[in-house]
């Protein structure tokens, strides 16, 4: 049973109101003790937006907050917008509208560049970036790894966390060598859809029983998600909108409360500095 002063994070979900679920899905959230959440911008052409420069990505990122703004009006909590480009957006660049992957790289870090003024305007909490999850040639690897080094400087500029979408991995501390680098500090480096173990990115965890036991029981810091995906066409693609309140409530019937403190209170804090128990107003 969650109580009413236990936040309740998903750091990782999408929203589409123009075409799904939208502010129902926040509702339902809420419904069963979610209260706050981290709204991710989706992929830019998922939106209909087919990016050839950093401007292009405006609208994609003015709905974000919008949406992000709409979400926090049902919460009991906060929602906080995620702005950034999605790694995948390479691929399409390169193998379907023809671009070569140096030409890829520089739209998609202006793109990055873009996501970092509303950062710096304070109307976004986060970047997002990362590296394709799948296999791709030299080219395309290298200049996905450009993007991702352009986020790290930027967040490191506006001491600001990346979140990051990339292959699954135990083990990334090359990832985060390469954050140190250029000033952001490993505890800003979040690899969203992670599993329960993991050395580098702080992970967020997806909110599966095995993996959130093994986070739980590591002890480190950690984050829960769903990466709700708000698509009409994929509904059982990832976990739905209920799924983190449900297993914080299933974390602490199994006695977890200090991993449900360390995943909704002091990870939120040290990685984004936000305070979700001062912003916890329950209804």
């Amino acid at each position: 049973m969650i109580d009413d002063e236990t936040p309740v994070l998903d750091n990782h979900l999408h929203l589409d109101p123009d075409n799904n679920r939208g502010i129902d899905a926040v509702r339902d959230f809420a419904r069963v003790g979610g209260t706050h959440m981290l709204v991710v911008n989706k992929p830019s052409w998922h939106l209909g937006v087919e990016a050839d420069a950093g401007d292009d990505f405006r609208p994609v990122f003015e709905r974000t907050i919008e949406i992000a703004a709409d979400a926090a009006a049902e919460l009991e909590g906060r929602a906080w917008p995620v702005l950034g480009i999605h790694p995948g957006l390479i691929s399409r660049l390169v193998d379907e509208r023809g671009y070569a992957p140096d030409e890829a790289r520089e739209i998609m870090r202006a793109g990055i560049d873009v996501a970092a003024e509303y950062v710096e305007s304070g109307e976004a909490l986060a970047l997002k970036s990362g590296r394709p999850h799948y296999e791709v040639d030299d080219a395309v690897w290298d200049a996905s790894n450009a993007v991702m080094r352009r986020a790290f400087e930027r967040g490191a500029d506006l001491d600001c966390a990346v979140q990051l979408h990339a292959e699954s991995s135990e083990e990334m501390t090359e990832v985060t060598d390469r954050a140190e680098e250029v000033g952001l500090p490993a505890h800003r480096v979040v690899k969203h859809y992670a599993g329960g173990r993991l050395e580098g990115p702080v992970p967020s965890v997806i909110s599966e029983k095995d993996e959130l036991k093994r986070a739980a029981e590591r002890g480190e810091p950690f984050l829960m998600e769903t990466d709700y995906i708000d698509d009409p066409d994929r509904p059982g693609a990832v976990l739905g909108p209920k799924t983190v309140p449900r297993r914080v409530a299933w974390l602490l019937e199994n006695g977890h409360d200090e991993a449900v403190r360390n995943a909704h209170v002091e990870t939120p804090k040290r990685v984004y500095g936000i305070d979700t128990e001062t912003t916890l107003e329950r209804r």
